[in-house]
């Protein structure tokens, strides 16, 4: 039988079930095929950015979304799975409890992996679908609770950080000075030896962006700092409801789409980044492609 992986993301801002099968008898002739893909904006971050515990309307929302997962992944016949959790479950005060009730009502266990394994999880695979590796660039997940950042030197992984500086969190007017400062210090110094730095954009804002942007002023899967600036001034001034109408975006889009932006173009005028790659890959492709490896690890022992 084919085997068939599944994730679970459970971000700041939306709840993701990614589904991928293998094909393939031989691991050299094995690919993985999505076969699903569903994003809820369930926007836990709301909650406990402000109030630091998850409402028992959103507790409540969450435990049938993951009753509803739980059945799709017997439809699709899911052999393996990880679900994780992130910013906003790592913060919130109720969230042990929370999942505890969650693997009691459907069976589905979910960790609360760190700012860092999140990070290295979508890391590997930007790595490996770049072209040139070659040189120094900072690795930049924006999600809606928090931004983890990886320097790259000629393709390894040497630094990583993480900083309490989402969207959700930005929206919610709860992010401290003194993150931004950590950040703006960091990255300075960093800069000040690296020479040339590009950066590797992760996080469904900065993909939208991308396709957002007028195709003769971007290369394949590259975003100019300076389109992503155009595109940010022309959107910056318009109401949620303006965005949504001229661009066609959802409505927990078309809010967290503007911080994002302003994280992005901070970073790249800190270390005078002229590019952003920007690799369609999330941190629910990482957890598949991890199961995978496993697999494949376990074949050739």
């Amino acid at each position: 039988m084919d085997k068939c992986y599944a994730a679970i993301d459970i971000g700041s801002n939306a709840v993701r079930l990614l589904i991928k099968k293998r094909a393939g008898d031989a691991p050299q002739d094995a690919r993985l095929c999505k076969e699903l893909l569903l994003r809820v904006p369930l926007r836990l971050g709301f909650d406990v950015f402000a109030g630091g515990e998850i409402s028992e309307d959103k507790a409540i929302d969450l435990r049938r979304l993951m009753k509803a997962y739980r059945q799709l992944m017997k439809i699709y016949e899911v052999t393996d799975y990880r679900a994780c959790a992130t910013s906003a479950m790592r913060e919130a005060k109720n969230g042990k409890a929370l999942l505890k009730k969650i693997l009691k009502d459907t069976g589905i266990e979910i960790e609360i992996i760190s700012g860092r394994e999140e990070a290295l999880l979508i890391y590997n695979n930007h790595i490996e679908c770049m072209d040139d590796r070659t040189g120094n660039y900072l690795y930049v997940d924006v999600g809606g609770g928090s931004t983890e950042i990886n320097l790259l030197k000629e393709g390894r992984l040497v630094k990583s950080m993480s900083y309490n500086i989402g969207t959700v969190r930005m929206l919610a007017g709860k992010v401290k000075d003194a993150a931004w400062e950590q950040l703006r210090a960091d990255l300075e110094s960093l800069a000040a030896g690296a020479g040339t730095v590009n950066i590797i954009g992760s996080g469904g804002n900065i993909n939208k962006l991308y396709r957002l942007t007028d195709k003769s002023d971007r290369r394949k899967q590259v975003l100019p700092v300076s389109s992503l600036q155009a595109m940010y001034d022309e959107m910056k001034p318009l109401s949620v409801e303006q965005r949504m109408e001229r661009f066609g975006l959802k409505p927990d889009r078309a809010d967290v789409i503007i911080p994002a932006a302003e994280i992005f173009l901070t970073i790249a005028g800190i270390v005078h980044a002229v590019d952003i790659h920007v690799p369609v890959i999330g941190l629910a492709d990482g957890i598949v492609d991890s199961l995978y490896a496993k697999d494949l690890e376990r074949e050739k022992a």
